[in-house]
């Protein structure tokens, strides 16, 4: 629960993800600052959220794939004490051949989910740093850990959150300051759409809706995770995975080269 004068800044607020995350934390007692780019559905987002749960929600339209968008989130989280909470959720896919888009259209997607989160962070950690008190949530993608044909960019610029985050997470250990990745795998947002996949594509079973996934990202985040995959139900699995990527790193401080590149 917040107190009354935590304020959340949400990216890619006006649908989806971003959407619902609003609505818990509004729910939490949240003031909110809603960022995304289509004005009237973050106009029509405030309104039912200001009725139902009597927070003050600002909007601030912006564009994070382009300077001026990053420019205006990045003042409003340097600027704004109040603000405590940072949801960096606002990304895009391509879901297609690497060839088949142009350089600028891939410029446009590590902008939106690499260049900007990682400012945007910069922008509110000094702040949160100075008062060892903060959160930020970064969504990341199981696709952070696996890339498939057709995913290069996206699997890649997810890889690039996870890692990200946990750089962060061992940096601010020892303070108050808290980073969550969230790492959702099929969720049923217009993201596909946008990627060139429709839902009536995807497996059956496979889709998970997008209050399911904030409502088990959130508990996570109650619960202590710094990594949360809320369609895992095998926790065992992950172990198994982190002991080995942790086992792999270890086992390759050698400094000499393996056998088998021997001449």
């Amino acid at each position: 629960m917040s107190t009354a004068s935590s304020t959340a800044l949400i990216t890619g607020a006006s649908s989806g993800i971003g959407a619902v995350y609003a609505d818990r934390l509004a729910a939490q007692g949240y003031n909110l600052i809603l960022v995304a780019r289509r004005a009237d559905r973050l106009q029509a987002l405030a309104q039912q959220l200001t009725e139902r749960f009597a927070v003050t929600v600002t909007l601030l339209v912006a564009d994070l794939s382009a300077e001026e968008g990053i420019n205006a989130v990045e003042n409003e989280l340097r600027n704004n004490e109040a603000i405590t909470l940072l949801v960096n959720n606002a990304g895009a896919a391509h879901m297609a051949s690497f060839l088949d888009s142009s350089a600028q259209a891939h410029q446009d997607i590590i902008t939106l989910n690499i260049t900007a989160l990682t400012r945007l962070s910069l922008a509110a950690l000094p702040r949160f740093k100075a008062r060892n008190a903060g959160t930020i949530i970064n969504i990341a993608s199981t696709l952070s850990i696996h890339a498939r044909d057709e995913t290069a960019l996206y699997s890649g610029t997810k890889a690039f959150v996870l890692n990200f985050s946990r750089g962060l997470q061992a940096e601010f250990a020892q303070s108050g300051v808290r980073i969550q990745v969230v790492m959702p795998s099929i969720t049923a947002t217009e993201i596909w759409g946008h990627s060139g996949i429709a839902h009536a594509q995807l497996p059956e079973g496979t889709v998970m809706t997008t209050e399911d996934m904030v409502d088990a990202a959130l508990a996570g985040l109650a619960q202590g995770e710094n990594i949360t995959i809320p369609p895992l139900h095998d926790m065992a699995l992950w172990e198994r995975y982190e002991e080995a990527r942790l086992a792999v790193f270890g086992a390759s401080r050698t400094g000499v080269p393996a056998p088998r590149y021997g001449k």
